[in-house]
Formats: structure tokens, C-alpha cells, sequence
């Protein structure tokens, strides 16, 4: 491959990553018109139409999905390579990009990561808050926060939170004049305030398990969120029962703002973990970051 070539791609990747030519432009520091021409110049080589453009926005061809999905492992690599050279410095150095949800960078990363960026000055951390399946690899981030259920096989995944718990809610005055569920089948007869799921857009079935029976709920109210602060908000002012993580409401639960019901129905579940691709060349802040956050059970006794 000769230089131009090399520079062509990485110009197209630019634009496919952020969907924009003036957005790619600016991250590559060269003008919008000199990377259009680039991408068309790349484009007449393979004798294939890469992007489909039109005034608004820029979306890949099947061509050019073929061709990120080829090129973007490789480029990741190359990346990885020359960021492990920072295992020559004394102290570890670079940037380490993260895709997490926001419970976890608030519950899990965040308490880890402030006190480790004051002690290492050269350490640059970026978090993206975004709760969809995001492929790390096509995207190249250095690393992914998911639950330990749904890591892909090919990757290495390392704990880094306890088991989590799901935990229905609901405020005092909600239940004034209504029974309390005592199995999931009773919600069918209160109001359920909703969350919509990033990864599918659909609404989120509340899951339970007890013994060998497990069952998934698909609830009804007139509240949809795709924020579980905003349910529990909206849980408090007693508009409905809220499904949300268990330590998003353990003060309210403690203090009698919420009331907790169906607890036998919710088991605790594998935490959070961080993933990133098996054949990755850990720099030494890579290293620094995944052993700081890993997790240590406490010792009992």
C-alpha cells in the first residue's frame, strides 16, 4: 500500500466516524473541500460509491460499511501499537477512550478514576455516555463498559463492580387505597412507569426470577423515560412503580420515600465489566486504569 493510499482510508474512516465531512475535516485539521476531494479520489480507485451524501448528512454505502469494518480493526491496531510505546516512559501516559452507561461511570468508574488523574498529570481519561451496544473496535475506543451477561466471547472481560440488583418502588402515597404486588403477575393491575431501551428503542420488560421460574414483564403506565433518574423522580411524586437499579434508591428506600416491593422476585445479577478486544497491546495506562478498577471483594472475618 503506498502512503497516499493509507492516508486516503484513514480520511474515509474520519468521515465515517463522525458522520460529517466539516466534523472530519476539523478533527484531521485540513479543509472540507480538500477532504472531499480525498474520499472521491479514494472512491474512483475501487471503482465503488463509499458514502452517500446529500445537504443535510452523510450515511455509508454497503461498500463502505464493508470497507470500516476491514479497515477499522487494522487502523485500531496500528493505534494500540504505537500507544504501548508508552511502556518506555516512567509513568504511564496517554489517552484511554471508555464507552459506559451513565450508572456506571457515576456508580462504578467515576469513584476510581478522580483521585488516579490527580496522581498520574500525563493520564488523559475520556468517558462516552452511551448506554447502546457500541461495536469499541469500529468506534476505537480502548475499552467498553457492559454487564457481565452480555460481553461478547472474543473479547477479555474484567470485573469491576459488585453483583447489582434490580429493586420495584413505589412511594407511600401511590399505594394508599391499592394492595401491594406480591408476585409480578399483580402489576398488571397498577401503574408502571416505563424506560425505553437505547439498544433496541423498544420499552424495557421487567425481569424476575425466583427458584427456577423466571419471567419478563412487559408493564403499562402513562410515563416513558429513557433516563432511570427521571423514573425514580417520577416514582417519588407517586405517579406510578418504578423497576430501577437497587443503589439508585437506597436512601429513599431507607428514609420511607420509596416502598420496595417484589424483593424476593430480584435476585442479584453479574456487575459491570470492562471489555476490550483479546488481541490489544495493553499500554502502560491501559494497564494502570483496568488494575485500578478492578474489583476486590471485601474480605470477611
Amino acid at each position: 500500500m503506498h502512503r497516499e493510499e493509507a492516508g486516503d482510508l484513514l480520511a474515509f474512516m474520519a468521515v465515517a466516524q463522525e458522520g460529517s465531512f466539516t466534523r472530519a475535516a476539523a478533527k484531521l485539521g485540513t479543509s472540507q473541500s480538500a477532504l472531499s476531494h480525498t474520499v472521491r479520489r479514494l472512491e474512483t480507485r475501487l471503482g465503488l460509491r463509499l458514502l452517500a451524501r446529500t445537504t443535510r448528512s452523510v450515511a455509508l454505502t454497503e461498500a463502505g460499511e464493508r470497507l470500516l469494518r476491514t479497515i477499522g480493526p487494522a487502523f485500531s491496531d496500528i493505534d494500540n501499537g504505537v500507544a504501548a510505546l508508552s511502556d518506555l516512559r516512567d509513568k504511564p501516559a496517554g489517552t484511554i477512550r471508555m464507552t459506559t452507561s451513565e450508572h456506571a461511570a457515576h456508580s462504578v468508574l467515576w469513584p476510581v478514576l478522580a483521585p488516579l488523574v490527580r496522581d498520574f498529570p500525563d493520564l488523559h481519561v475520556e468517558l462516552v455516555i452511551d448506554s447502546s451496544l457500541t461495536d469499541i473496535v469500529t468506534e476505537r475506543f480502548d475499552a467498553g463498559i457492559r454487564l457481565g451477561e452480555s460481553i461478547a466471547r472474543d473479547m477479555v472481560a474484567v470485573r469491576i463492580g459488585p453483583d447489582l440488583r434490580m429493586a420495584v418502588v413505589g412511594a407511600p402515597g401511590y399505594f394508599e387505597g391499592r394492595a401491594r404486588p406480591r408476585t409480578p403477575a399483580d402489576l398488571a393491575d397498577h401503574h408502571c412507569i416505563n424506560i425505553r431501551m437505547p439498544t433496541a428503542g423498544g420499552l424495557y420488560a421487567w425481569e424476575f426470577e425466583k427458584g427456577a421460574r423466571e419471567l419478563r414483564v412487559r408493564v403499562d403506565g402513562q410515563l416513558v423515560f429513557n433516563s432511570s433518574r427521571m423514573v425514580v423522580r417520577a416514582a417519588m411524586d407517586g405517579l406510578g412503580l418504578a423497576c430501577v437499579m437497587e443503589d439508585l434508591v437506597t436512601d429513599e428506600m431507607a428514609d420511607g420515600r420509596l416502598v420496595r416491593v417484589l424483593a424476593d422476585w430480584c435476585p442479584p445479577f453479574p456487575g459491570y465489566h470492562l471489555y476490550y478486544p483479546s488481541r490489544r497491546q495493553p499500554s502502560a495506562a491501559f494497564s494502570l486504569v483496568v488494575e485500578a478498577l478492578r474489583y476486590r471483594p471485601a474480605r470477611v472475618g
